[in-house]
């Protein structure tokens, strides 16, 4: 009974109402009764809020934190947890990250070793083309800012000495161009002016200098005497010019091989005088002033090349520095030789645009026992050069057959640079040399065939004084016509040359063509051998009057199978005429060799063929 009314007991206070029973009993029942009311009576207090209905009992010493707090205290451990979760998950993300970095780092160095070692054991095949045309090349880099330059300045100084580096306003300025240059350069731009000049003393510190230019891809411009015509010597992508002034001693001198070794600053006037003693000549004689190095770069020739040829034939060997500075030497001393290509022959013309030519074995002969010279006058330039023709048809051996038109011998009057006045009409000027008797039956030769072309005047020297008297005046034609000029005017000295048959003809329409321009202009030329100038003073604003002139003489030359230049050479002003006298795969032949030669267009880059397309309109229409 007892037990049934525990049991009752308890569900009813696990139903809903509170018990209603009587005072506590002693004895077992109640006993009973009491422990199981006190320890599920705070299971009823914790279960609900409502303390008013449930009053809780007294709580015991022992009682924990209430459900509300126990729930606070619940949900900051979570939220501890969970940052905490957060936290380790951030950092494993951040290792995660850092790993796959690494991981990529090591696959591409890994890949593009794989690649390298790849490359180098199996080589891609060669450009199968043999020529390389404007449309596939790609424009030249070099670095030319003042970081590398000034870097680089450091290397020469070193090489050459600080005082053999150069970097004043008037030596920059004279070596980006000339007052008779035919190319006019815009000096205010730093690509057209060198940011130093270098001065080397020998073939090594050349060497040296190319090797500092290769590995920072610097451009270099080489310089001698700085007379050339055609823009040669002008810088168009920055850089440095090694100029050759130190360079100008003669090594050597084999008097019984009749050859020479001298540096390229040796003047070919200097030159002859020192060989002058031993009775030896050197023939080729260009304008006063040039230098064997810039004689080689152009392949030029002078009044002399009708009887004994150009530079060209006078070169036998080279000493080279090339782009990398690796130093070559073209030939052996012997006058003939079938050892290979024919290197020699390749740079003589090339404009320093393969190759920086640091010694020359030249080839020399004998002076002759006898020379003289004549002067012929003409009613019209027409009748002058058909007596050229006259003279070369019926094969008279003279040394030289110069032309002065009307024009130029006006100019040799009013600059006054010669002891007499000369009558102002078209003019051939005749050189002979050789025996005592030769040279006598060439003048009687000369002047019966000048007769009969029409001549008004034949006057032929005597003596030594009036050979030099009378051949000054031809000497003296382009200084004399830059005498006479305005201020402000520009000289411009362009040559082409012909076939014999069409001489005449081609001087006589260019005399034409000049006089309709209204341009102050001359005609002079080594005509014996085809080939004449004309020289153009002109202002600013006649600058295109001056152009169309010239372009439409190398056209006409063109057309009459003959050259855009005789002997001044291509530099920038005929370089996008060759196409038209050559043909188009013909300088792209040009164009390899340039890039086999010099592959990162360092040295005199744009000079001769083009490397890198032309903008829009750059080039005049045929």
């Amino acid at each position: 009974m007892s037990q049934l009314a525990a049991k009752g007991l308890g569900r009813r206070c696990l139903g809903g109402a509170p018990p209603t029973a009587a005072p506590v009993v002693v004895g077992a029942t109640s006993t009973a009764t009491v422990s199981v009311r006190s320890r599920r009576a705070p299971a009823r207090y914790l279960s609900t809020d409502d303390k008013n209905k449930y009053p809780a009992p007294a709580a015991p010493r022992h009682r924990g934190p209430s459900f509300k707090g126990q729930m606070t205290v619940s949900i900051t451990e979570r939220l501890k947890r969970e940052r905490e979760q957060n936290r380790r998950i951030s950092m494993l993300k951040g290792d995660s990250q850092t790993a796959r970095n690494l991981a990529g780092i090591f696959m591409l160095t890994f890949v593009g070793t794989v690649c390298f070692f790849a490359g180098k054991k199996y080589p891609r095949d060669p450009d199968p083309a043999s020529t390389l045309p404007l449309a596939k090349t790609i424009a030249p880099r070099h670095s030319i800012g003042n970081a590398e330059l000034e870097a680089a300045w450091a290397d020469f100084a070193e090489i050459v000495g600080r005082e053999h580096v150069n970097t004043t306003d008037a030596d920059l300025q004279a070596h980006a161009t000339s007052e008779w240059s035919s190319h006019q350069t815009d000096t205010s731009d730093p690509a057209h002016r060198p940011f130093c000049v270098v001065y080397p003393a020998s073939t090594e510190e050349v060497s040296a200098i190319m090797q500092v230019c290769h590995r920072r891809r610097i451009p270099v411009v080489g310089y001698s005497g700085g007379t050339s015509l055609e823009g040669h010597t002008a810088p168009t992508r920055g850089g440095i010019c090694v100029d050759f002034g130190r360079m100008n001693k003669i090594l050597a001198l084999h008097k019984d091989d009749l050859d020479v070794v001298v540096q390229p600053a040796v003047g070919w006037e200097e030159l002859n005088e020192e060989l002058a003693d031993q009775n030896l000549f050197f023939p080729p004689d260009p304008g006063p002033g040039a230098m064997i190095g810039g004689m080689i770069g152009t392949g030029c020739s002078g009044t002399n090349a009708y009887r004994y040829g150009t530079m060209r034939e006078w070169v036998l060997s080279l000493t080279v520095v090339l782009a990398d500075g690796t130093v070559i030497k073209t030939r052996q001393r012997p006058r003939k030789s079938s050892a290979g290509y024919d290197l020699t022959k390749l740079f003589i013309g090339s404009e320093g645009t393969l190759g920086l030519v640091t010694e020359a074995t030249l080839k020399l002969t004998v002076k002759p026992v006898s020379s003289s010279v004549a002067v012929a006058s003409f009613g019209s330039i027409r009748q002058a050069a058909d007596c050229v023709a006259k003279v070369v048809g019926n094969g008279v051996p003279v040394a030289a057959v110069e032309i002065l038109d009307d024009d130029q011998m006006k100019f040799i009057n009013l600059a006054g640079s010669t002891t007499r006045q000369w009558k102002q009409a078209p003019t051939l000027f005749f050189k002979f040399s050789g025996t005592e008797a030769g040279v006598k039956e060439q003048v009687a030769l000369v002047k019966s065939i000048t007769k009969q072309s029409g001549a008004q005047s034949f006057d032929f020297a005597k003596s030594h004084e009036e050979q030099v008297e009378l051949w000054s005046a031809r000497k003296e034609a382009l200084w004399s016509t830059m005498a006479v000029r305005d201020p402000g005017d520009h000289v411009w000295t362009g040559d082409v040359a012909v076939p014999m048959s069409r001489l005449p003809d081609i001087i006589e329409e260019t005399k034409a063509d000049l006089k309709r321009s209204g341009l102050t202009s001359s005609i002079v030329g080594h005509v014996g051998d085809g080939n004449f100038h004309i020289i153009l003073l002109y202002n600013k604003a006649e600058r295109k009057i001056a152009e169309d002139c010239v372009h439409r003489m190398v056209k006409r030359a063109v057309e009459m199978e003959g050259t855009v230049t005789g002997e001044h050479g291509v530099g920038l002003v005929k370089r996008d005429y060759l196409p038209h006298e050559l043909g188009a795969s013909t300088v792209d032949a040009m164009r390899k060799i340039k890039m086999a030669f010099d592959p990162f267009c360092l040295l005199n880059c744009d000079k001769v063929v083009r490397v890198e397309k032309p903008k829009s309109g750059e080039v005049a229409e045929w």
